[in-house]
């Protein structure tokens, strides 16, 4: 007997830490609101991963996702390349670019928004800008904190029961290297497991490495006037490498019902990444 509960007792202490996906997001009625913010190098490639995880989920009879794409930028030649922009597209709205080109190809009918992602000037909350998940492929760290505000809001507001903000995954980077995190707009109620030690709430970048977010930030709001000028702020294969994992981050989650990881670090230069635990 002493035995037996030793062995319980060390089963307990080695279970792994996971978080289940809410079940809302499995099995929905309707298509998965998502706010993507940013159509620059990481929001332009990570668009089109959501367009084929949109494809791939309504071939296995899930309702996909609709997506509301948010930026104020237009396409300038430093966006050629680098971006998922083609020339035919120079002086246009890269929202409404991205959007048009992603209606047509696979049929969808998601939306641009050619503004930022920001309270309106009486300082209120729209209501395009409610989704269940929201994405920021944003520059700066002052970004990331207005974001993190309106989701806090959000998270509070009780009255609106119609597509309840879930998650949040921010993506980031520098030249050659970048982060993607996962996290929950308050707490995601967890099944009862006797294999795993379920998380429930994951917190905001901004709450986690805000202090670290505010150290690193180099104030260089200068836009670059080429694309060699760009490559020396971010290399060339930052952008879609952190869009590829970030983006199966969230395909895993649909999948799968779980994740052991919130996220990851990239180091393109060397090539290492390396998973964040819950």
């Amino acid at each position: 007997m002493k035995t037996k509960n030793i062995a319980k007792i060390e089963n307990e202490l080695i279970k792994t830490k996971v978080h289940f996906t809410d079940n809302n997001l499995i099995n929905p009625t309707n298509p998965i609101l998502v706010n993507l913010i940013g159509a620059g190098g990481t929001g332009s490639q990570v668009l089109t991963a959501l367009a084929r995880m949109n494809h791939a989920l309504s071939e296995l009879n899930h309702a996909g996702l609709s997506v509301r794409l948010w930026d104020d930028d237009m396409v300038t030649e430093a966006n050629l390349g680098r971006q998922l922009f083609a020339e035919c597209e120079l002086g246009l709205s890269k929202s409404v670019a991205l959007i048009n080109r992603i209606n047509r190809f696979f049929g969808t009918d998601w939306k641009a928004e050619t503004r930022k992602f920001e309270k309106d000037d009486l300082g209120k909350i729209q209501s395009n800008m409610k989704s269940e998940i929201y994405i920021s492929c944003v520059d700066s760290v002052k970004s990331r904190f207005e974001i993190a505000e309106i989701l806090n809001e959000l998270k509070i507001d009780k009255g609106y029961y119609r597509n309840q903000c879930k998650y949040w995954i921010d993506f980031g980077n520098s030249q050659c290297t970048g982060q993607v995190l996962l996290s929950t707009i308050g707490n995601i109620k967890q099944p009862n497991s006797e294999k795993y030690e379920t998380v429930e709430n994951l917190s905001f970048i901004t709450e986690e490495f805000g202090e670290l977010l505010k150290q690193s930030e180099i104030e260089d709001d200068t836009p670059s006037c080429s694309l060699a000028e760009a490559l020396e702020k971010q290399d060339l294969f930052i952008n879609s490498s952190l869009a590829q994992m970030g983006c199966s981050l969230l395909w895993n989650l649909f999948r799968n019902g779980l994740t052991e990881n919130r996220g990851f670090f990239l180091n393109l230069k060397n090539f290492q990444s390396q998973p964040i635990k819950l």
